[in-house]
């Protein structure tokens, strides 16, 4: 085992505050730690919305890259980031215990979604919470908006905005929950596969570090967020399409809601399934989704040359 682990991270204050929490977590095990940081794709690309630049591993593939040339050890993410089918030679070692999976309005002037006047310009980068917010306020301007948490929110209190919808784990993770207003239920808006759960990637095959980080392993989120994934993957999708997954363990039993929507959110499709094997249940979900109709929501999404769903 090296003396030294280097931890890949992307380098905004959110990322780096959930490499430097990993890091502290080894160091508690006398493990010598250092963060390198490593600008991505996605990080390059700041004017426009994520919907539209559509690339798998936007957050990922340099830090990836830099795994395989053995600059870095092991690699700390967001798992929502993470492409469902990582590349080939990378493993997720593990996933962390899960933050808080549901997003939060934060506003100004207003305490809740259902006060926000006609009208009101709604801030997001994601189309999953478009065509969610859509759903629930057709009468609202939900427009695109890009950045770090402190960016968004400098833009909601220069008036550019009247609200924005952000997740509750980054929020809380920063220490501003002072601004949250609303924690949306996730039956009124279900979170992205993997929201609030960090994963750790390392090299496939190298045992030692797998050994070395294992203890990071949550079982709980790792059951959930695998049966979110296993839904993502049997719709074909990646992590800014206008899929929800939100999965929760009840005893023994998982319960996996999942919706796909319309980026217009003209057309809503739920479904809710309770199982035992995360694999099994999020293919059960997604088959059933497809069923209703979601595969037409997500041709549009993704053009005409939308790719099959690839089966678990």
């Amino acid at each position: 085992m090296k003396t030294t682990l280097r931890i890949g991270s992307r380098g905004s204050q959110l990322a780096l505050w959930q490499a430097n929490y990993v890091a502290g977590l080894l160091r508690s095990r006398g493990l010598q730690v250092e963060i390198e940081t490593i600008r991505t794709t996605g990080d390059k690309i700041m004017e426009v919305s994520l919907a539209k630049v559509g690339t798998k591993g936007m957050f990922t593939k340099e830090i990836e890259e830099a795994l395989a040339d053995r600059r870095v050890d092991l690699a700390v993410h967001s798992l929502k980031d993470l492409p469902t089918d990582l590349p080939k030679g990378f493993k997720i070692a593990a996933v962390l215990k899960r933050e808080d999976a549901r997003d939060v309005l934060v506003s100004p002037r207003f305490a809740r979604l259902a006060d926000l006047p006609q009208g009101a310009r709604v801030g997001t980068s994601s189309l999953r919470r478009e065509a969610q917010l859509r759903a629930m306020r057709r009468d609202l301007k939900v427009e695109p908006l890009r950045g770090n948490v402190d960016t968004r929110l400098r833009k909601l209190e220069a008036g550019e905005f009247d609200a924005i919808v952000l997740a509750a784990a980054g929020v809380r993770r920063l220490g501003r929950e002072d601004v949250v207003r609303e924690f949306l239920a996730v039956e009124q808006m279900c979170p992205a596969a993997g929201q609030g759960a960090l994963a750790v990637e390392v090299r496939e095959g190298d045992q030692p570090m797998m050994q070395a980080i294992g203890f990071l392993d949550n079982a709980a989120s790792r059951s959930t967020t695998e049966c979110e994934r296993a839904l993502l993957r049997t719709l074909g999708g990646g992590c800014q399409v206008p899929i929800g997954a939100y999965a929760e363990l009840s005893g023994e039993a998982l319960q996996l809601r999942a919706v796909v929507a319309s980026p217009d959110g003209s057309n809503v499709i739920r479904e809710s399934l309770r199982g035992s094997n995360p694999d099994s249940l999020g293919l059960a979900v997604g088959e059933a989704l497809l069923r209703q109709g979601a595969q037409k929501i997500l041709d549009e999404v993704y053009g005409k040359q939308a790719a099959v769903p690839q089966q678990p």
